[in-house]
């Protein structure tokens, strides 16, 4: 009996004229507004300064936990950084296949340089396609994501402005004195995007985070080093 108590919603739909299955909203003449912060496909920001913002740290391969993503950093060429920092991804892939879209790398990120687009529709036709490497994370020189074939890229204009709503919102940690502060470099093509209003109160500071964070400073520089990002 206990296999069968499984089947015994599928048991008791079966005769029933009343079905609850719609059409693709995107067939009923568009999509369906995506909320500010979705969980969709990463992307690899740069400074304004064309610069990238990755420093090759791993954090981000560290603490997800599918294991789906793979960093080499590697040390910029002294003629030719990629990055302002020491380091920079040499390779950077995402498994698409194991990716579960928790956003852990994003919040373990000191840079801010991954974030998530809101594209979620997007399929491979085979398991090459859904490994996604640095050249095609990396946005473009207007600071854009790359649009590749088997994504579905129609309702850019709503989707591709809030690559950083997430971090916008929770950065730092839903302190409520940090709300309305920048806290976040720019970024190409966006420039300085504004905070997210509606950050969460916290307890306080302790005495000695207020004694950290004078000491680290509010105002964070153009290219911030990675243990500044994080405040």
């Amino acid at each position: 009996m206990g296999y069968l108590g499984g089947f015994l919603v599928t048991l008791r739909q079966i005769g029933k004229r009343q079905r609850v299955t719609r059409n693709y909203v995107k067939d009923e003449g568009g999509k369906s507004e995506k909320p500010m912060r979705r969980h969709g496909r990463h992307v690899l920001n740069r400074y304004e300064d064309g610069m990238e913002k990755c420093i090759g740290c791993e954090l981000c391969a560290g603490v997800c936990p599918a294991r789906c993503i793979y960093v080499r950093g590697e040390d910029n060429p002294p003629d030719a950084p990629v990055s302002p920092g020491e380091r920079y991804g040499f390779v950077y892939e995402i498994n698409y296949l194991r990716c579960i879209h928790c956003d852990l790398c994003v919040e373990a990120c000191p840079t801010e340089a991954i974030t998530e687009s809101k594209l979620f529709e997007f399929s491979f036709t085979n398991r090459r396609d859904a490994i996604y490497t640095r050249d095609e994370l990396l946005v473009d020189d207007e600071g854009l994501p790359k649009r590749l074939p088997w994504e579905d890229w129609s309702d850019a204009a709503a989707i591709v402005p809030n690559t950083s709503a997430w971090m916008r919102a929770t950065a730092p940690n839903g302190d409520a004195s940090y709300e309305g502060r920048v806290a976040w470099s720019g970024e190409l093509g966006f420039g300085v995007r504004p905070p997210e209003a509606g950050q969460s109160a916290s307890p306080p500071r302790s005495e000695t985070a207020r004694e950290t964070s004078d000491v680290i400073g509010d105002e964070p520089p153009g290219h911030p080093e990675p243990w500044r990002a994080a405040h």
